[in-house]
């Protein structure tokens, strides 16, 4: 099965606006640390879905983000996702409870102290180091194990 989604870590202050993902029992990011995002609807625009679930999330509207790269996640039980990654450094609205976790400011020296899956590791860093667009391949082995990672094209060490 593939699926498409949008992922995006606001910015405001050195911090991060992170979810904690705490309220749904059946979810592949209990009680993990991501940024905000969801799938995408039908006909959406990678732009379209992240605007609307970042308002329905946040209560925010963006105002300033940028399309940062493709993150293909291979899950090793059959799932195959593909993730629009963005950041954003503009917005405005108030923040909402969230209906799928606690959402937090986290200052970005931080989050890889926090319950994220590995693969978020590499592609936080490369939001730090560069402000090419990039394509990354995290290769799971469906039990939460990153076993493989490539930046565009290339095998990388993990």
């Amino acid at each position: 099965m593939q699926n498409l989604s949008t992922l995006c870590y606001i910015e405001r202050d050195g911090k991060y606006l992170m979810l904690h993902r705490t309220k749904k029992e059946r979810d592949v990011n209990k009680d993990k640390w991501i940024g905000v995002g969801g799938h995408f609807e039908t006909d959406e625009s990678p732009d379209e879905c992240l605007i609307r679930e970042v308002k329905e999330e946040t209560g925010y509207t963006l105002t300033s983000y940028q399309y940062r790269g493709i993150v293909t996640f291979i899950s090793g039980n059959g799932v195959t996702e593909y993730m629009s990654l963005f950041t954003a450094d503009g917005f405005t609205g108030e923040q909402i409870e969230c209906d799928e976790g606690q959402l937090e400011w986290v200052d970005i020296h931080r989050i890889e102290g926090l319950p994220i899956w590995e693969g978020d590791k590499i592609f936080l860093r490369l939001l730090k180091e560069t402000r090419e667009f990039f394509s990354l391949k995290l290769v799971y082995d469906g039990c939460d194990k990153l076993v493989s990672a490539a930046l565009n094209g290339k095998e990388i060490d993990i």
